[in-house]
């Protein structure tokens, strides 16, 4: 792991959510002066938080699921520009949640949500290995691949 320390270290819990036809919840982002992309659920940890704390407190505020988001399958540490606009240097633990139905509820979301979260929609593994709009993490499909019995 390359970690740039020039750049503020943003720690975040991001989830990959599944339903029984393991199809994986996605949020589409249209912030200003971009394309849009789209992301799992999850996010920034607050501080003195955990990965774990803050995979299950995004869970519940993005989607309205509670449940255990069980154990972390994937680590990435990226360098992206916020939507709000900051450089920063990620550390991003990923959990895997299978859920009994894809239906969530989106009215916890923040105000930087509401104005920047356009859509959501369940993704087919192929439709993520080849949608036509940036999806992030950009190996997701094969991350489920290899983490489910598909």
């Amino acid at each position: 792991m390359t970690l740039n320390p020039a750049l503020r270290l943003r720690r975040a819990a991001r989830l990959i959510v599944l339903d029984p036809k393991c199809r994986a919840l996605m949020f589409r982002y249209d912030v200003p002066g971009r394309p849009p992309f789209w992301v799992t659920a999850g996010g920034e940890c607050e501080p003195g938080e955990s990965f774990d704390e803050a995979a299950r407190r995004e869970l519940l505020e993005e989607t309205g699921i509670i449940a255990d988001p069980g154990p972390e399958i994937a680590q990435m540490t990226p360098q992206f520009i916020t939507v709000q606009g900051e450089p920063v240097q990620a550390d991003e633990r990923f959990f895997l949640i299978q859920v009994d139905e894809a239906r969530i509820d989106t009215s916890r979301h923040t105000v930087t949500e509401q104005a920047l979260m356009t859509q959501h929609r369940w993704f087919t593994l192929d439709e993520l290995a080849d949608w036509p709009e940036p999806v992030f993490p950009e190996n997701l499909a094969k991350m489920i691949a290899l983490h489910t019995a598909t």
